[in-house]
């Protein structure tokens, strides 16, 4: 066994110790060590912030981009699949990057996050008080633990922006709660997606939801237009403001992705790396994700599979 594996299992033996000795107790997520860059094979396209993309992309007509975007949206799904067959106690979440980053290549496209503002790492991993841009690191996840791991793919000149919650080990009945309840707060606010409904409707359903069980929702992010820019308008809110009023339309691609909080909905210190977002009060935070279109009649979850049922 490495010197970097003993240490991580002589942690995992404290932390354990620790809990045994106080039900519940939880160590806050403190920031670990990171790998070196990634490396993405040339001939794979980049999206436009890469640092070594072309400085002219082809152009494609628009009348495809429903397409792109559904081939997108479900590799970003695969590779989603994939991460969540992987999450177990004691592996860490840079070997979650490692898994999403060859996922995506595997499958011809550039992980999104990779260098996107800064950002250093293929993949998104939030554990417990983190309610997102957490940043992979040699932190291994202990039992008891929940990650978020938050994939989006560069495919066919699109991004598919997908992301769930996964246990680590056994996790305790609130946690399983706090999970299954922004679960059912997403799809309450996919419920809400077709043609002359307003944004805010999205919001209310989900605050609605959330509330209800006694969570808070979290203010200081947002769901996103998405496609050929990984991120753009509209604005979806996860809380009712009814000046979040846009007037849904046929061919409008954007994400829902509420992050519900356990305690207060308020957002804590943004960590020195610039990105790692905590509660304000540690309390744990659950995510869930689907990139969406709306059509004539309705919506299309853009990062399901075909044959998924609806509330996967």
């Amino acid at each position: 066994m490495g010197k970097r594996q003993e240490k991580e299992k002589r942690a995992r033996r404290r932390v354990a110790s620790e809990r045994r000795g106080h039900p519940g107790r939880r160590v806050p997520v403190r920031a670990g060590r990171l790998s070196p860059d990634r490396a993405v094979p040339a001939n794979i396209p980049r999206p436009p912030y890469a640092p070594d993309a072309p400085p002219f992309l082809p152009a494609v007509p628009p009348d495809e981009l429903p397409d792109r975007m559904r081939a997108a949206g479900h590799a970003g799904r695969e590779v989603l699949l994939e991460l969540a067959d992987a999450v177990n106690v004691g592996m860490t979440t840079d070997e979650l990057d490692r898994i999403c980053h060859e996922a995506c290549i595997a499958r011809g496209g550039y992980p999104s996050p990779l260098h996107y503002k800064g950002f250093p790492k293929s993949l998104c991993t939030s554990v417990n008080e983190v309610i997102c841009h957490g940043i992979p690191d040699d932190r291994a996840l202990l039992d008891g633990d929940i990650v978020n791991c938050d994939v989006t793919i560069y495919l066919h000149g699109v991004h598919g922006d997908c992301n769930a919650t996964f246990f680590v080990g056994d996790v305790d009945d609130e946690g399983r709660r706090l999970v299954q309840v922004t679960k059912e707060a997403l799809w309450k606010g996919i419920d809400q997606v077709r043609p002359g409904a307003r944004l805010y409707e999205v919001g209310r359903a989900i605050q609605t939801h959330a509330e209800a069980a006694g969570f808070g929702v979290v203010r200081s992010f947002v769901g996103h237009g998405v496609g050929e820019e990984f991120h753009t308008a509209p604005a979806v809110l996860h809380y009712y403001d009814p000046s979040n009023d846009l007037v849904l339309t046929p061919g409008l691609t954007f994400t829902i992705e509420p992050m519900i909080n356990e305690g207060s909905w308020e957002l804590g210190r943004i960590w020195p790396d610039g990105w790692t977002a905590p509660t304000r009060d540690g309390s744990r935070s659950a995510q869930f994700e689907h990139s969406l279109l709306v059509t004539a009649t309705g919506v299309e979850v853009l990062t399901m599979l075909p044959g998924e049922p609806h509330g996967t």
